[in-house]
């Protein structure tokens, strides 16, 4: 017997880099599950995407809309006109992930085309946009990505990698007139190259999730790199904000990203979560790693580091409950005066920090941190793994 196989398209497209990367539909709808039910049913909620690729959040966004608005909008042309015009957005990363997106949602690259499902636009773009943005530099780098001059300052034709989402100060004007988004949902692209060593780039995914929230929509659900869970690179302040805010009702991590995203490789995994505006309590965090999942609510700022897998809360717990001295307060950070890591042994080879009769390598006064423990006896190990 012969089967028909119709596979969906979006779910064979290989991915731009690993730092753009294209989400397969379950993820998507496994993303859309965290939503309340109701929403589906509302005509007037809007919807934006404001990382556009494939189109994929935009498109399983209609499929439920269409569904849940058959009885309040019986006529199948009138609700996805509806739909496509008054609820659902997309800014697109690219020119040519606006003309996927709009082939993927509208069924043509052209929303207001011969081939278009809508009837309701005027223009080419619909309401998945797409425009050329400049950066802004200032002292060599972009005011509001933070990209190099140096690495981004490209002649016309050449991607520059400025979102428009995240270069301006009033996102909720880029469609003409200001508007409130209900719901703000997406994957957006990790990092940029800093104009470093070879392969060193800075994140950016944290500057679309800030942006997000600051037009404070009902919902927030983004797709990030787990690497925030620890701060670092330009993340630290970040972390705070996110681990001290109760509005993030659930993150669902994975600690392979291959997990996630079939066949790319994401230091420290990703995750992705959901912010509730009107909402405010314990997040619940679930843990998936080789298929086993582990689920707990808890406080993100329980602790002073984020513990990130929930069944090590419990033990963590008791042992805090028992103990009063820890061996945090014996051991000091991997540069404990602030040196640098190119220091080299000077005079005699010693670094020697104990001065005698006030003379040594280093004068005090170049000493910014760990001043308390200069004179007390230490133990100095190689590194280790």
């Amino acid at each position: 017997m012969q089967v028909n196989y119709n596979p969906d398209v979006l779910t064979c497209l290989a991915n731009l880099s690993n730092d753009e990367v294209f989400t397969p539909p379950e993820l998507v709808n496994q993303m859309l599950d965290l939503l309340p039910v109701a929403i589906w049913q509302d005509k007037e909620a809007r919807f934006i995407d404001p990382v556009t690729k494939s189109g994929v959040f935009l498109r399983e966004i209609a499929k439920r809309l269409n569904t849940g608005l058959a009885e309040q909008i019986p006529d199948l042309r009138e609700r996805i006109n509806h739909i496509f015009t008054q609820q659902i957005f997309g800014i697109a990363i690219t020119e040519l992930t606006s003309l996927l997106a709009r082939r993927s949602v509208y069924c043509s690259k052209q929303a207001n085309g011969s081939r278009s499902i809508c009837e309701g636009f005027a223009t080419p773009q619909g309401n998945i946009l797409f425009d050329r943005t400049s950066h802004t530099w200032q002292q060599g780098k972009c005011s509001y990505c933070g990209a190099s001059q140096e690495v981004y300052d490209r002649e016309d034709g050449l991607e520059t990698h400025a979102y428009q989402f995240i270069h301006t100060k009033t996102p909720e004007t880029l469609f003409g007139k200001s508007m409130k988004f209900d719901v703000i949902i997406g994957n957006p692209p990790y990092q940029l190259s800093d104009g470093g060593a070879k392969a060193s780039a800075s994140p950016i995914y944290q500057k679309f999730v800030s942006q997000a929230i600051k037009l404070n929509p009902r919902y927030l659900s983004m797709i990030t790199p787990s690497r925030w869970f620890g701060g670092g690179k330009g993340l630290n302040d970040f972390r705070e904000a996110m681990l001290k805010d109760r509005r993030i009702r659930k993150i669902v991590d994975f600690e392979d990203a291959n997990e996630c995203f079939p066949g790319v490789d994401i230091a420290g995994g990703v995750n992705y979560f959901l912010w509730d505006r009107d909402n405010l309590g314990i997040c619940e965090i679930t843990n998936i790693h080789q298929g086993v999942e582990a689920k707990a609510e808890r406080q993100l700022d329980e602790f002073g580091t984020f513990i990130r897998h929930s069944n090590a809360v419990p033990i963590i717990r008791k042992v805090l409950g028992k103990n009063k001295k820890f061996i945090n307060s014996q051991v000091s950070s991997r540069k404990p005066f602030g040196l640098s890591t190119t220091e080299r042994p000077k005079n005699n080879g010693d670094i020697n920090l104990r001065w005698q009769n006030g003379e040594g390598p280093y004068q005090r006064s170049e000493i910014t941190v760990g001043i308390e423990i200069i004179d007390r006896w230490k133990v100095i190990t190689s590194y280790v793994g």
